[in-house]
């Protein structure tokens, strides 16, 4: 769990491209002419290069030019953001200085003559990202910023993950895979709360969500009850290649009558999940955090718990006058976003409506962008709000 801004008390900071005096640094790098110099330089200090809140990104090659791509900078939408590097006069070294929030953690990669994106070759930390899968990017970490304790692997008992199940859907007229992890011992639990999860294959993933660790954890040190999770996958089950979200997660009343009317059916003849609403969650990220807030404001009745993070809701601007309307019982929420090209603009704006429906809700914000670095960070926060004990 993370040091974050909570209700009422919102991260103000914003990204910030000036950076502090880099004159003495900038010798330092000009004193390199070769490969073995800055081999040496690499070994005395991180790349990129951090001093406080100001970063120096390094590129050594030959070029003819080198940019930064990433979470800073809409990974090149933000045209606001000088991310082309200089070349130190005589070397092939390039150098960008930008400055950032001390406890920013950021996703990029390097863009070389225009059209060749790579990783750092100098930065050994990496995050996943992206729908499917993903790959790799390169990750800026700020010496503020820390990884979740409940993403480390810890001695404690696992729980059990029944994986790649098929549902055939009437209502939807294919086939939907879905994977389900119920707690350790939970054949003497009796009726267990359970939370449905959209992008299942991504918050299921290792290097992405990494979930079932966050789930092991916190149930063993009873900082939530336990609970059961039911991870739904969008991809195609003969063609995984085809990911459905796009379709599936944009507030489709067919989607929610699948959920509804064969899914949740399913899960409570076969598993021994509650029939509470008030014990009933829905989650998921972006288009997911979209989706999660439409079916719990369409079926109050149904899903009493909301995890939403980073919501896509610019796509469906709709949501916000459905979200306006009054629900009994009341809906519990928890709710995150990143600051720095992320969502926080359409969710703070989704805050003011829930205070004013007087949900009962959290809401934090990070400064991080678009990227399940944000997202697998907060898994821990998201599952406390809701279930904690």
């Amino acid at each position: 769990m993370r040091a974050i801004a909570v209700v009422g008390f919102l991260i103000t900071s914003r990204l910030l491209v000036s950076a502090q005096d880099y004159s003495g640094f900038t010798n330092t790098i000009q004193s390199l002419k070769d490969s073995v110099q800055f081999e040496v330089f690499k070994k005395k200090n991180t790349i990129p290069f951090i001093v406080e809140d100001s970063v120096a990104f390094i590129f050594y090659g030959k070029a003819i030019s080198v940019s930064w791509m990433g979470d800073f900078n809409g990974w090149g939408y933000d045209k606001t953001f000088i991310s082309t590097g200089v070349n130190v006069k005589g070397t092939s070294i390039w150098i960008l200085k930008a400055k950032f929030p001390k406890n920013a953690r950021l996703d990029y990669k390097i863009l070389v003559d225009g059209n060749n994106w790579i990783l750092d070759p100098s930065n050994p930390h990496q995050q996943w990202s992206g729908v499917g899968g993903g790959s790799a990017n390169s990750e800026l970490r700020m010496p503020d910023w820390k990884e979740s304790v409940e993403q480390q692997a810890k001695q404690v008992e696992h729980g059990t993950i029944k994986s790649d199940i098929l549902i055939n859907s009437k209502i939807l007229n294919y086939q939907v895979t879905y994977s389900i992890y119920l707690p350790a011992g939970f054949q003497k639990l009796g009726q267990l709360p359970v939370i449905y999860v959209t992008d299942g294959y991504e918050y299921l993933h290792p290097q992405l969500g990494n979930m079932t660790t966050v789930l092991d954890n916190l149930i063993a040190e009873k900082k939530i009850k336990p609970i059961a999770a039911v991870f739904v996958d969008h991809r195609e089950p003969i063609n995984r290649s085809n990911n459905r979200r796009m379709q599936e997660l944009a507030m489709n009343t067919q989607y929610l009558d699948f959920f509804t009317n064969e899914l949740i059916p399913e899960i409570e003849r076969n598993f021994p999940v509650s029939k509470l609403a008030s014990e009933r969650g829905i989650m998921g990220t972006s288009m997911g955090g979209l989706t999660a807030t439409y079916f719990a404001f369409t079926k109050p009745g149904v899903f009493g718990l909301v995890g939403i993070q980073s919501p896509a809701f610019w796509t469906k601007p709709q949501i916000y006058q459905l979200c306006t309307n009054q629900v009994a019982p009341s809906i519990k929420i928890s709710m995150t976003s990143g600051v720095i090209n992320d969502t926080s603009k359409e969710s703070r704006k989704m805050k003011e409506v829930l205070e004013a429906n007087s949900c009962i809700y959290h809401y934090r914000e990070v400064n991080e962008g678009h990227s399940w670095g944000n997202w697998r960070n907060l898994i821990d926060d998201v599952l406390i709000d809701l279930f904690g004990i």
